[in-house]
């Protein structure tokens, strides 16, 4: 964190600067946030389509492993509420075996984590014209079917079998073969058609290849500027978006099991965070949970640089590992767009107010209200109800319900005009203060 004097008040990292001289509750708003998306390079799993996960989701099955197995949803989950993930390295080839002599059994999904499948048959022991066929994921039994034929299997979490007759008694046999397919721009594309059609509020990409990267920042704009869904995309390594709607983390942290989580693995921790932020929560100085230092140290000069240019990085400080400051890579100002916009806790009270009206327009009063004074003044007084309640929550300041909403015809018969004017609170960032130290008696 920055400390030190100040002449004027121009510092640009966030801190207490000091001279010394001689002589919150939960808000309904708040609660609706909490959802991101992801794609991840998975070893197992259905392809395809989003998966919703929360920290009491029972994924074994779903994704092959537990979800403190799965590094990077494990560290979206520290702050998102659910994440929508995306296995996005579809094909791949399945494992397979021939257990004893007429069972096939294939693996459910491609992936390496087919290889960890066995499947052993054993006699039942209550009945020797039956036998007990026992599915295991590494030493876990997951699963036991006794059957006296092999018609009589049923695929489950992990394989599928094959085959006709009575199973042969046979020791647990390994699936081999299974092997992970690299993910390619076009999987990309359909993770990005998939997303589309979704609600969340921020979207993780951990990839550093410039092509997905160009995708999900046109991604972005789609969404806030012609699907009105107003989302973040958070990426390493892309301040040259100069979009409100991306985030660029520039660099990661080291755990204190030694587990590195570099600029590309963050991506997921600022993407959960900046999901379950509230609408009158700011990010800066956020920490980060179970970090014990930041895998690349810059300096002062390096971070002030580093904040000019739209990014987002991590400091230590007092023993604690941080965001240094809530911003996006949103450079250029002018055309309606100013610093604050600059600035994610701003943003996401301009766009949940935008969501919470759409919302309610779209479910409430678009085809469902005349187009008269009386409907007007109805949604006039929802959006003045709204904003109130963004007022409450430290989110609005200086409202005036009689001048900054204003609503009137529209150029056609179906048509109406909506104004409205805010002023988002943000987060003090920057404390410059004065300290005078007197003489005595």
């Amino acid at each position: 964190m920055a400390g030190g004097t100040w002449k004027t008040q121009n510092k640009v990292r966030p801190g207490s600067y000091i001279n010394i001289l001689a002589a919150e509750q939960e808000s309904p708003a708040a609660s609706r946030r909490g959802v991101m998306t992801m794609p991840l390079n998975l070893s197992w799993g259905d392809t395809g389509k989003l998966i919703a996960v929360n920290c009491d989701s029972d994924v074994y099955g779903t994704l092959g492993y537990g979800l403190n197995d799965i590094l990077l949803l494990r560290e979206a989950l520290k702050r998102a509420k659910t994440v929508l993930l995306y296995r996005v390295n579809g094909g791949g080839a399945k494992a397979a075996a021939t257990v004893g002599t007429a069972l096939t059994v294939t693996a459910k999904y491609a992936g390496t984590r087919g290889n960890d499948i066995k499947v052993g048959v054993a006699k039942n022991v209550d009945d020797n014209l039956k036998f007990d066929v026992t599915t295991y994921v590494g030493t876990k039994e997951v699963e036991t079917q006794t059957v006296s034929s092999i018609n009589g299997l049923r695929a489950n979490d992990f394989v599928v079998f094959s085959g006709t007759g009575a199973p042969a008694a046979a020791a647990a046999t390994s699936l081999t073969g299974g092997t992970d397919a690299a993910a390619t721009a076009e999987n990309f594309a359909a993770y990005f058609t998939a997303a589309a059609g979704a609600d969340f509020d921020t979207m993780a990409v951990p990839v550093n290849d410039s092509a997905v990267k160009a995708l999900a920042v046109e991604f972005a704009k789609r969404m806030r500027e012609n699907e009105g869904k107003k989302i973040q995309v958070v990426l390493p390594d892309c301040p040259t978006a100069d979009y409100e709607g991306v985030i660029s983390v520039k660099n990661g942290v080291v755990l204190s099991d030694g587990t590195v989580i570099d600029k590309v693995k963050a991506v997921a921790w600022v993407g959960g965070a900046t999901a379950g932020a509230g609408v009158a929560e700011s990010l800066t100085y956020s920490e980060y949970e179970g970090a014990v230092s930041v895998d690349t140290v810059y300096t002062n000069s390096e971070i002030e640089a580093a904040l000019k240019a739209g990014e987002f990085l991590f400091t230590e400080s007092y023993g604690r590992i941080a965001t240094e400051q809530d911003i996006n890579t949103l450079l250029t100002y002018g055309d309606a767009k100013s610093y604050a916009l600059s600035k994610n806790r701003v943003l996401r009270v301009i766009d949940g107010y935008c969501s919470d009206l759409k919302k309610m327009c779209d479910l409430c009063y678009v085809g469902k209200i005349g187009n008269n004074a009386d409907g007007r003044n109805t949604v006039k007084a929802f959006a003045i109800k709204l904003a109130a309640e963004y007022e409450s929550l430290g989110a609005l300041q200086n409202f005036d319900s009689e001048s900054d909403i204003t609503v009137g015809e529209g150029p056609a018969i179906d048509s109406m005009t909506l104004t409205v004017r805010l002023q988002p609170v943000d987060s003090v960032e920057k404390i410059y203060a004065t300290i005078t130290v007197g003489e005595g008696k």
